[in-house]
């Protein structure tokens, strides 16, 4: 994607970043865990192509792509908002759709680089068979919100330096494990509930679809963080538990401030701080960072890691009574979901040449 098209001024193109990874080479070519290698099952026959399952003839409103009430603006309400032109609130409607999609797209590229380096460092072949089918995945993801911003928006933001600098600790770690949980079951179970909420909520089917599909293939990538991360996790000394943990806490006190958008502001330039602090006591603002955390809550859980410190931590965000959340069940949800806008999109396509018959 040309850096032409970003809101803000891109330094470099590149970023790198040394890992310090040990490769793992396994030998042993026995079968290996069955819920593993039916996730690898599961992920071989649901590949898709995002150039053909994705309706990209669909024309966007500019003004507002997601076609979503105004309300959901985390200015609304605000004496910005009230002072702001047709003109102007459109043009905060399609920052704010690039700056999250943006988001999106570097995340997903987070995720590309860490399931390669997963396929390298983990010690077993199951393990190492599901992760190559997830950086498949993962390419198709950069591909479609690249498409998007590219194509649709025509516009995009660098990535925010609170989701880097989570990035740069997952990659940079050289323990295999570290990169599960930073990757698998924090900034994916974060993103999930993101990419659900605007699946969830949009008008529009083809940012509908692009959050649905994706998340059919992110509920697998976090099964499989689960799996992987609940055997090894009864083995840690108390230490290496601790270490976990800290590391837990950190990383969700950073991505929940994530998502006030201070970049969106700062580009607009209808008083940055104002915008920035209005955003920050929002009701709405508050809700969604509330509920970007009902699936990285149960998953901790799951894998014994919901110790003192994150329930302390989770308690102080509002967020501890999503332990109680059925992760399966939610999972499940995601994955229907993309089959029924796939359901919907093959009725219209019937609808259309029903009627190209009768006219």
């Amino acid at each position: 994607m040309s850096t032409r098209i970003y809101a803000l001024p891109v330094q470099e193109t590149g970023w790198h970043l040394p890992s310090g990874s040990t490769t793992a080479f396994c030998w042993d070519y026995d079968e290996g865990r069955d819920r593993l290698l039916s996730l690898y099952d599961k992920g071989k026959h649901k590949q898709w192509d995002a150039a053909e399952r994705i309706d990209w003839s669909h024309v966007i409103d500019p003004d507002n792509p997601l076609a979503i009430p105004e309300e959901t603006v985390p200015i609304y309400g605000s004496r910005i908002w009230a002072a702001l032109g047709e003109r102007d609130r459109g043009l905060v409607q399609r920052h704010l759709t690039a700056w999250q999609f943006s988001q999106f797209l570097h995340g997903e590229q987070g995720a590309l680089i860490c399931a390669s380096k997963i396929v390298q460092t983990v010690p077993d072949l199951d393990a190492k068979f599901y992760a190559a089918t997830q950086v498949m995945d993962e390419a198709r993801h950069v591909e479609a919100y690249s498409r998007y911003l590219r194509e649709k928006l025509g516009l995009a933001y660098p990535i925010n330096e609170h989701l880097k600098a989570l990035l740069n600790d997952v990659i940079a770690d050289s323990r295999w494990d570290m990169t599960y949980l930073g990757m698998q079951v924090l900034i994916e179970g974060l993103a999930l509930a993101a990419f659900g909420l605007v699946r969830d909520l949009t008008g529009d089917p083809l940012a509908e679809a692009i959050n649905a599909y994706v998340m059919q293939d992110e509920a697998r990538h976090v099964a499989f963080g689960r799996l992987a991360l609940r055997d090894y996790y009864r083995e840690l000394t108390d230490r290496e538990r601790q270490e976990r943990e800290e590391f837990c806490v950190e990383a969700c006190y950073l991505m929940r401030d994530r998502f006030v958008g201070e970049e969106v502001w700062q580009t607009l330039d209808f008083n940055a701080d104002e915008c920035i602090e209005y955003v920050r006591q929002s009701e709405s603002f508050l809700q969604f960072r509330t509920l970007l955390f009902t699936r990285i809550v149960p998953t901790l859980r799951d894998i014994g890691m919901l110790g003192p410190r994150l329930r302390t931590a989770f308690a102080d965000m509002g967020v501890l009574s999503f332990e109680d959340v059925d992760i399966d069940n939610v999972m499940i949800h995601d994955e229907a979901a993309a089959s029924e806008v796939d359901q919907r999109r093959k009725a219209q396509v019937e609808q259309t040449i029903a009627a190209g018959r009768d006219a």
